[in-house]
């Protein structure tokens, strides 16, 4: 199973390319503040696997300067991702909210504690 930043990773980017295909790769990694490196072993990655798909521009100079965009099966995958993304976070949040409550429950026994001692 892929880890949880791997998997971040990927919908960031997938997230980024959808409605945006005039883009490179350096202002990906930029933008999305993940290494040149990774970013381009994870276009390539999503490349295999069907989720985007890379063009040369036409009229550029730049004959390694590309147009990503996401196919059919990308945009299964985002809101696959954007809900399996969603459910984590809710979990996360519901976790820290508990432990949050917990806390509070904790320091206000403990200043209750400490005025019986004064």
């Amino acid at each position: 199973m892929p880890k949880k930043e791997n998997i971040d990773n990927d919908l960031k980017i997938i997230r980024y390319l959808h409605g945006r295909q005039n883009t490179n790769q350096r202002e990906m990694s930029e933008s999305l503040n993940i290494s040149l490196g990774k970013v381009n072993y994870i276009l390539k990655a999503l490349m295999e696997k069907g989720i985007i798909k890379a063009r040369n521009f036409k009229n550029n100079k730049n004959k390694r300067a590309y147009m990503y965009f996401l196919t059919a099966k990308g945009i299964e995958e985002k809101a696959r991702l954007t809900l399996s993304f969603f459910d984590r976070k809710s979990q996360e949040y519901d976790k820290l909210r508990q432990e949050l409550i917990d806390l509070e429950k904790e320091m206000s026994l403990s200043e209750n504690k400490r005025k019986d001692y004064e």
